[in-house]
C-alpha cells in the first residue's frame, strides 16, 4: 500500500463532472504482421493480463482517508476484471478518421469508475476508410487516471505491453498479482495524525532547499536577467468546460520537424512544435474575429523525473509558461520569439528549482483542494478571473524503433489529454518511428469544428517547412564555441612552435 504524494492526490481533487482528470491515448495497428495474420479479442485480453503484474497501476484501487483527513492510498486489489477493464466496440461502415475521433471523443468524455483500477482500455475494429492505413486495421484507446501517471510514466506503462517484435509468448501463464490487507479506518485516521506531526519538519526541509532558489528568481527578476510571462489575454479556451470533447491530430514527418529545427541556430523540436501550435491559434481564432492582440500562452508541462525514479507511475513534472507567437505572422520570425521564449522560460525554471512544484503540492490539505476545485467550477471563476495559461502544450517523445502489440504493428500513436475549466485546449505532442503528431483534445462548445483546426495545424506547418526551406542548416552555438576553441588551440601551437624554431 502506497500514499499518494499531493499532486498526484491534486488530479483526484481538481476532478469534476465535466472535468474528468484521465489521460490517454489512440493507437494504430496493422494486424497482419500477427502470427496467423489476424488478431483476436481474446489474445488481446489474454496478452495484457500475462503483462498486468509488470504495472502496479492496472491493478491498484484507491483507499480513501475517512473525512479527507489526509492524501488517499494505492492499494493492490489483486488481480483486475479483464472484462471490465477491455472492451471490444467497431466503428459502423465506412469506418473512416472522422468517426474514429468521434469515438474516441466521446469514450475520452466520460468519467473512470472509482471502485476499480482507474483505466480501461477499447478495441476498435472495422477501421477501413482511415486514410494512410491498410483496411482491417484496428485501434486501442486507453483510458488511465492522471493520478496514477503522467506523460512520461505513460510512455513506461505503455512499453510493458508491447514488444519489440511480432512474436510473443502467448501461452504464459498470468502470474499472481498479491494482494493488500484493507486497513480499519481508525488505522487511517491514525497515519494522517502522524503525517500531521511530521508535517512542519517537511516543510522546514522543503523551504531549507528551494529558498534559495526564490531569493535567486526574485533578484534575477529584479536585476533584468529573467523575465515572466504576463498579459495573457482571454479567449474562447478559458471559461468552463462543458462534459462533451473533441478529438483530431495531424501527422507528419519528423525528419521535416528536425529540417526547420536546423535551420535556425539553437531552435529545438519543442520549439518548432510550439510555432506551429501557435500559426494553427493565430488562423482559427482569425477566422473568428477573435484574435487578441497579444500573444497566447501556453502551459509546457516539464519532466522532472530523476533516474532512481525512472520506471516508477505517478507524476513527476514541473511546468513552464511560454508565448506560441499566435500574433506573429511571420512564421520565421514567430519561431524564432518562441525560441527566445522557451530559453527565457528555462531560465526562472532553473532559478527557481524544476522540482518546486512537486516538492510543495504535498502540503496542500486535501479538504481544502477538493471544496475549493468544486467551487471554482459552481461558480464559473474561470469566465471571471484572469487566465493563467490560454492552453496545454505537452510533448513527449516516443520510440522510433517499431513496437508490437499482440503480434500487430504500431502504425501511429497519439494522446489525448483533460481538459479543464479555465483552460479547454490540450495539445499532446508525440513522436514515433520516424512519424511527429500533434493531437488535439478540446471541449466541444469551445472548438465546434476539431476538423478545422486540423486544417489550421497543417497549413501552419507546410507554411514554416517552406519558409525554412532555402535556408542552410544552421550551427549550434555550441558547437561554434567548440569549433572557435579548437582553432585558438591551433593557433597557440602554433606560435609556441615558431617560437621554439626562433630560439633554435
Amino acid at each position: 500500500m502506497q500514499q499518494l504524494s499531493g499532486l498526484d492526490a491534486s488530479f483526484l481533487y481538481l476532478e469534476t463532472a465535466n472535468s474528468p482528470m484521465h489521460i490517454g491515448g489512440l493507437a494504430i495497428y496493422d494486424p497482419s504482421t500477427a502470427p496467423g495474420g489476424a488478431v483476436g479479442f481474446k489474445q488481446i485480453m489474454s496478452n495484457v493480463l500475462q503483462r498486468a503484474h509488470r504495472v502496479a497501476t492496472m491493478n491498484n484501487v484507491l483507499l480513501e482517508v475517512p473525512l479527507r483527513l489526509d492524501h488517499p492510498y494505492w492499494r493492490s486489489n489483486g488481480e483486475f476484471d479483464p472484462e471490465f477493464h477491455i472492451r471490444h466496440i467497431a466503428l459502423p461502415k465506412p469506418g473512416d478518421w472522422r468517426q474514429l475521433c468521434i469515438q474516441a471523443s466521446r469514450l475520452h468524455a466520460r468519467p473512470l469508475d472509482r471502485a476499480r483500477p482507474l483505466w480501461e482500455m477499447y478495441i476498435v475494429e472495422g477501421l477501413d476508410n482511415v486514410e494512410g492505413y491498410p483496411p482491417g486495421c484496428f485501434a486501442l484507446i486507453s483510458k488511465m487516471h492522471h493520478a496514477a501517471i503522467d506523460g512520461a510514466s505513460g510512455v513506461e506503462i505503455a512499453a510493458a505491453i508491447h514488444d519489440l517484435s511480432p512474436d510473443y509468448e502467448s501461452a504464459l501463464s498470468p502470474e499472481p498479482v498479491p494482494k493488500d490487507r484493507e486497513p480499519g479506518n481508525f488505522e487511517l485516521i491514525w497515519r494522517s495524525q502522524l503525517n500531521s506531526i511530521k508535517t512542519p519538519g517537511r516543510i522546514l526541509e522543503v523551504a531549507k532547499n528551494t529558498v534559495p532558489g526564490f531569493a535567486k528568481m526574485l533578484t534575477g527578476l529584479a536585476r533584468g536577467r529573467l523575465s515572466r510571462v504576463t498579459d495573457i489575454p482571454r479567449t474562447r479556451f478559458n471559461t468552463n468546460v462543458s462534459p462533451h470533447r473533441v478529438f483530431t491530430a495531424v501527422e507528419v514527418e519528423l525528419a521535416k520537424i528536425k529540417q526547420i529545427k536546423d535551420a535556425v541556430t539553437d531552435v529545438t523540436v519543442n520549439d518548432v512544435a510550439l510555432a506551429i501550435c501557435g500559426g494553427a491559434l493565430r488562423r482559427y481564432l482569425d477566422s473568428k474575429g477573435e484574435l487578441p492582440e497579444r500573444s497566447l500562452v501556453a502551459m509546457a508541462p516539464i519532466n522532472v523525473r530523476t533516474k532512481d525514479k525512472e520506471g516508477t507511475a505517478g507524476n513527476q513534472v514541473s511546468q513552464m509558461t511560454v508565448r506560441v507567437g499566435s500574433n506573429i505572422a511571420d512564421p520565421l520570425d514567430r519561431l524564432t520569439k518562441v525560441h527566445r521564449g522557451t530559453r527565457q522560460a528555462k531560465q526562472l525554471t532553473v532559478a527557481i528549482g524544476a522540482k518546486t512544484m512537486t516538492d510543495y503540492a504535498q502540503f496542500v490539505p486535501s479538504t481544502l483542494t477538493a471544496s475549493a476545485a468544486k467551487l471554482y467550477s459552481r461558480l464559473g471563476m474561470a469566465n471571471r478571473i484572469k487566465p493563467a495559461y490560454n492552453c496545454v502544450i505537452t510533448n513527449v517523445p516516443g520510440p522510433q524503433i517499431p513496437l508490437y502489440f499482440t503480434g500487430a504493428k504500431m502504425l501511429s500513436s497519439f494522446s489525448l489529454g483533460p481538459p479543464i475549466d479555465g483552460m479547454g485546449l490540450f495539445h499532446g505532442l508525440g513522436s514515433y518511428c520516424g512519424k511527429f503528431n500533434i493531437s488535439v483534445s478540446a471541449c466541444r462548445e469551445m472548438m465546434p469544428d476539431p476538423a478545422f483546426y486540423a486544417q489550421c495545424l497543417q497549413e501552419s506547418f507546410d507554411e514554416l517547412l517552406a519558409a525554412t526551406a532555402q535556408k542552410k542548416p544552421q550551427p549550434s552555438r555550441k558547437k561554434t564555441k567548440k569549433k572557435r576553441s579548437k582553432k585558438v588551440a591551433k593557433k597557440v601551437s602554433r606560435k609556441k612552435t615558431a617560437k621554439k624554431a626562433t630560439k633554435k
